[in-house]
């Protein structure tokens, strides 16, 4: 295996960019090209450079000889300046033989046994390439229903996604981690089993799962009014039910592990500007993009952490570097539509006839700290807003200024934009994905999420030593302010925030909060903030306290709702899934636990106590080392870890370091590893 030490000692400290050691080593771990024997075979200018060029190519296509070579140095600029960071398949795979450029993906399910199977085949591809991909489980007939073509009766939608899962988990032991999302409409007869899905946190194991809630159903909640179960096969209502309970229902189980999350798929239906060619029913594996059936997009990020200048002493947002960083990026994207392959040829065909890409931002927890913002804070918010206005506004002028240069989306003529008589060039623009691994490429903090923490302690696998990691903006205004200590570094890495540090001063910690620090109602508010001015959709995750009741998810999902939110993915810390239990007491008899059981009532749902049998394991229980902290408890000496769903670990796979629970996914601070990079 090759060495990342001796490697980085082999190039010029040009070639490395000025990239610290924590960017160096994810670069290397997951993005650098590698021989067949995989030997890594270029510097990480070279890896900038093998992108710039493949995603400027497609220019030669519309403009004159010489414009290819100015756009290739345009996108090397930006990419070298870490201005703007495109998607990681992107990164991978450019400028290789595999020319999967794309992200994520969405495929139907069709009622019958060829149409499902058709769906595996044309998932298995798209994974075997490495994208994510999405699917709607409520078109199938539910469990029960007659089957005339083989005189049997339906197993239902959850038995085929079980079939879906395998095949992801095969193609992970091809050496690829899928992505996949299950949506299931809320009016679906089979709803309660879908709800209760990731019960057995052993099952379905490599989704997400998430129920679209229409308005009528949310209406009805907030009426206490009855909804219509429909049997999607012959459209007849199969029963009728108090819309409350099904959606205490879906609160309850959220609490409890995280899943499923809600969608909402009026929202989301109102704002496609191409319902003339399909309705969304489905979204990728983080929910940031709807897709229309075989739709496909692509990602990147700017990076926000850089769109500043100072002036007269103070750091403030430098618009027009803003400005020309978005045009520059939508360009990048809508080439990266012409310079792909796809799967399939009906992929293809959908991709190049909307065109849609998604333009997003990391960094913006870090941009706050130098401008001194809460991010709880209305201000903050206004930030965020004002933010997203302008990449959208500057945009749509490009995909406009494209659309002149070489015509519109095939999909536009009796699209919104043409009954608005805007000629574009793209169907959407914007998406706020999640950056995990990404933000760490670019040194700042992920998405539009809150930092998780100011310092902790990261392994360094390169010198096999220990270092503490301290956020660059807290350690510069921590020295400039005289309070700055390796003692005080350590004692914020262990709890990861200001809280009852009387060294740190009081308008130092209002500025530097961390997700814990933040209310489920701020972190939903910055979402609506960032999706008023967002076309597709935000990957967010809504962290809850330990102590977070269900009436506080139901809140949290209606504020979701009348905020404009197209989704909404909540986590509650310390919820099951991460079952603390001291090594010496696992025994064969069962014990005692803080699992709860949920028990309906007509009013309101009453959460008891049942037990855990220790003995009963099932044999796909991970249990891993404590490596001493989670996100937000210690984890005590002589303890394991027991996970039950990747999504649910505590611990990283391949480094064993606490994970933490951001953007609507997992991420590993310490290498990188996140289980939804695709």
């Amino acid at each position: 295996m090759q060495d990342y030490k001796t490697f980085m000692e082999s190039i010029s400290e040009e070639e490395k960019l000025g990239l610290n050691e924590n960017q160096l080593r994810i670069i290397f771990a997951k993005y650098l090209k590698r021989d067949a024997d995989g030997t890594v075979v270029e510097t990480p200018l070279d890896m900038f450079e093998r992108i710039a060029k493949e995603i400027a190519g497609p220019d030669a296509v519309y403009r004159p000889d010489g414009e290819v070579e100015k756009t290739e140095k345009e996108f090397l600029d930006m990419l070298t300046k870490l201005e703007f960071i495109p998607g990681g398949r992107t990164i991978a795979n450019a400028g290789t033989p595999v020319k999967n450029l794309a992200n994520c993906f969405v495929i139907p399910v069709e009622d019958s046994m060829e149409g499902i199977f058709q769906a595996v085949k044309e998932a298995a591809l798209i994974q075997k390439r490495g994208g994510g991909v999405g699917y709607c489980f409520s078109t199938l007939r539910p469990g029960g229903s007659w089957v005339s073509g083989c005189s049997g009766i339906a197993s239902g939608p959850l038995s085929f996604m079980r079939v879906f899962d395998v095949m992801c988990s095969t193609i992970m032991q091809g050496n690829r981690r899928g992505a996949q999302m299950g949506t299931f409409h809320i009016s679906h007869p089979d709803i309660e089993h879908f709800i209760t899905a990731k019960d057995d946190l052993t099952q379905l194991t490599n989704f997400n799962i998430s129920v679209m809630l229409d308005d009528k159903f949310m209406k009805a909640v907030e009426a206490d009014g009855e909804y219509d179960l429909i049997d999607p096969h012959t459209m007849q209502v199969a029963r009728t039910v108090r819309a409350k309970e099904l959606f205490n229902k879906i609160a309850y189980h959220a609490w409890k592990t995280g899943e499923p999350g809600v969608l909402f798929i009026d929202t989301a239906n109102r704002h496609n500007k191409i319902k003339h060619i399909g309705l969304f029913k489905a979204t990728n594996p983080c929910a940031e993009i709807w897709l229309l059936d075989y739709e496909v997009c692509n990602l990147g990020s700017i990076n926000l952490d850089r769109m500043v200048r100072k002036v007269n002493g103070r750091i403030e947002i430098d618009w027009n570097k803003l400005r020309k960083t978005t045009r520059t990026a939508i360009h990048f994207l809508d080439n990266v539509i012409d310079a792909g392959e796809y799967p399939t040829e009906k992929i293809t065909r959908m991709a190049k006839k909307t065109r849609r890409i998604g333009l997003g931002v990391l960094g913006f927890a870090d941009l706050l700290y130098q401008l001194g913002l809460p991010y709880s804070s209305e201000e903050g918010r206004m930030v965020a807003s004002e933010v997203m206005r302008v990449i959208d506004e500057e945009g749509w002028k490009m995909s406009e200024e494209l659309a002149r240069e070489r015509e519109v989306f095939p999909a536009w003529k009796g699209s919104e934009f043409e009954k608005e008589g805007r000629r574009v060039r793209n169907c959407a623009i914007t998406a706020i994905a999640p950056t995990g691994t990404l933000s760490m490429v670019g040194d700042t903090s992920g998405g539009c999420e809150p930092n998780f923490a100011l310092a902790y302690i990261k392994n360094s696998h390169s010198i096999k030593e220990q270092f503490t990691y301290v956020n660059k903006h807290f350690e510069r205004v921590a020295r400039e302010r005289g309070f700055y200590t390796e003692e005080l570094m350590k004692k914020i890495a262990e709890q990861g925030t200001l809280d009852g540090l009387d060294e740190v001063p009081e308008d130092v910690k209002k500025v530097f909060e961390v997700s814990f620090n933040i209310s489920a109602e701020e972190h939903i508010l910055m979402q609506a903030a960032f999706q008023k001015y967002v076309t597709n959709a935000v990957s967010k995750t809504i962290n809850f306290a330990t102590s977070a009741t269900i009436d506080d998810v139901k809140k949290g999902y209606m504020l979701a709702w009348k905020t404009g939110c197209k989704g909404c993915t909540v986590y509650r810390d310390g919820s099951r899934g991460n079952q603390v239990l001291n090594i010496k007491e696992v025994k064969k008899e069962a014990r005692s636990s803080a699992e709860p059981v949920v028990v309906e009532t007509e009013e309101t749902i009453v959460v008891q106590t049942e037990e855990l049998e220790v003995e009963g394991m099932p044999e796909q229980v991970i249990v891993v080392e404590s490596s001493g902290k989670t996100a937000h408890d210690k984890v005590p000496e002589g303890k394991i870890m027991v996970s039950f769903d990747k999504k649910q670990m505590t611990n990283c796979p391949e480094c064993d370091a606490p994970l933490v629970k951001q953007e609507g996914c997992v991420l590993c601070p310490d290498c990188g590893f996140s289980v939804c990079t695709v």
